[in-house]
This record gives structure tokens, sequence and C-alpha cells, in this order.
């Protein structure tokens, strides 16, 4: 099993835990972002399972997947009560996480997926797979307990994603500089090239000066536009926590 793979599972067996003791009113009531309902996360993440898992077999039985598969799904999960929506993410999760646990050697070598721009095999996929389900995660569980953070089990594998993820969250601002970020818990050292047109992250010399020192879990929830003035921990340096916020306003 790939380390994403196992950290995936890691993922879901939590969700399951949390999920699994929610009452209804807890599922309608907000999570974060404050306009979706714990159930909506929820539904979101189970509408994701279906979809991925649709196309993966679609591609191993070397079908095209209709243009309109994954609108039709959103609507059939759009229209599921709350409760359905939880107890039935559950379930897609557990399905999905069981078929990529399950695929042979062969299988994952002939596995291609094209999501916009990429092209990804299996372990890129379950890599983008994990990012949002470790987010989607603690979008539940700091509505439950303001000072949750992103699973321990995930972090280390989601922080080291975000280079790609980065091209997809980042909001040019005009601002033109290098931010230098170590992480503790996770330790990695990233430059943060903040440009007028583009922003990106890459690996640096782990003995370079930061300029900001957090926690990897909160450098992740930057990134995804989750480190709000009330859920960032003590951080250490120079650099405008603000500046990146809106370089990172979230998706």
């Amino acid at each position: 099993m790939s380390d994403r793979l196992e950290a995936l599972s890691g993922s879901v067996d939590r969700l399951q835990e949390v999920v699994g003791g929610l009452d209804g009113a807890q599922l309608t009531g907000p999570a974060y972002p404050s306009e979706w309902s714990i159930a909506d996360v929820l539904s979101h993440l189970g509408s994701g399972a279906v979809i991925l898992l649709r196309r993966l077999d679609d591609i191993l039985a070397d079908v095209t997947t209709p243009d309109d598969a994954a609108q039709v799904v959103w609507d059939e999960w759009n229209a599921k009560a709350p409760g359905a929506q939880a107890a039935d993410a559950l379930v897609a999760d557990r399905a999905l996480l069981d078929r990529l646990e399950g695929l042979t050697d062969e299988e994952r070598d002939r596995v291609r997926f094209t999501m916009g721009p990429m092209t990804l095999d299996v372990d890129g996929a379950v890599g983008l797979r994990l990012n949002e389900h470790a987010l989607h995660l603690w979008d539940i569980e700091v509505a439950l307990d303001p000072a949750a953070t992103v699973a321990s089990g995930s972090v280390a594998t989601v922080v080291d994603n975000l280079g790609m993820i980065i091209r997809f969250t980042a909001k040019p601002t005009g601002t033109d500089r290098v931010v230098t970020v170590a992480t503790i818990g996770v330790e990695r050292t990233f430059l943060v090239v903040l440009g007028p047109d583009e922003v990106t992250l890459s690996p640096a010399d782990p003995g370079a000066d930061p300029d900001l020192v957090l926690p990897a879990e909160a450098l992740v929830r930057l990134v995804y536009g989750r480190l709000d003035p009330g859920h960032t921990p003590p951080v250490e340096g120079t650099a405008d926590l603000d500046e990146l916020r809106a370089v990172f306003p979230g998706f």
C-alpha cells in the first residue's frame, strides 16, 4: 500500500468515527465554512467518491464516462435528506477506498485520470482525494471542536502535495516577493514565490532563514483558505499572514 493510500485509509476511518456519533441537529448544523452544513460536506465527499469510483471502473472497462455523469450524481445527492447524505457518504467513501486498495498491479498501471489540465496515475488521484478528504474532515471536526487540527496521519502526505495544489488555490494579488516558510510537527522548508501573475511553492534548503514558522497542518489550512484569525495557532516570523490569507482565499 502506498503512503498516500495508507493515509487515505486512516482519514476514512476517522470520518467514520466522527460522523457515526452525530445526531440530526449536528448534521444540519454549520460546518466550515458556515454556509455549508455538516451534511453538505458529507454529501460533497460522498458524491465525489461515487464519481471517482465510476471513472475508475469506466477506465478499466475501456468505457467513456458520459459528460453529464458528475451532474447526475450531484443532483441525486443534493436531493437526499441530511441523514441519508451522511449515511450514504460513509458507504460511498468506504467503497471507493476498498476499490482502490483492491486494484491489482496491472490495473494500477493501466489507469490514467484526466482532471482538467492534469493527467494523473492512481497515486496522483489518491493524493488529490486525500487532500480533499483531510480538509473536509477538518471542516466537520472544527465545527464540533474549535481547537481541531488537520488529522496528523494525513498532514505529512498532504503537505508534500501542496506544490501542485497551490496552482489552483492561489490568487495572485500583484505582490512580488519570496516567503520562506518552515513547518514544525512535520518538518519542511518551502519557498512561496508570490508573483504578479503566479504563485508557486517548492522545497527549499532546510537551513534557509524562515520568514514564517508554523505547524505543518496550519500551512495546509492556509493554502486551502482555512487559516482565519480565529483558527490560527501561534506562529513566528515577520511574514504578513493577512497578505498570505489574501493570496489563498480558499475554494
